[in-house]
């Protein structure tokens, strides 16, 4: 496992870049998407820089 990020929380444990036993990103940074043209709300915003574990797949 990678070194974890303690300054980029993340709960999605599906993600092969989530700390395992911590609710921590990998990652030296990530890039932040929008899921729309004008987004208004979090909803709306996604982990560009997410990537499924192996064996895994996107919710989409």
């Amino acid at each position: 496992m990678d070194k974890i990020n303690n300054n980029i929380q993340c709960s999605v444990n599906t993600c092969a870049y989530h700390a395992d036993v911590q609710d921590y990103c990998t990652l030296n940074s990530i890039k932040v998407g929008c899921c729309s043209p004008q987004p208004k709300s979090c909803d709306c915003t996604e982990c560009a820089s997410f990537k499924a574990r192996k064996g895994g797949s996107c919710c989409r």
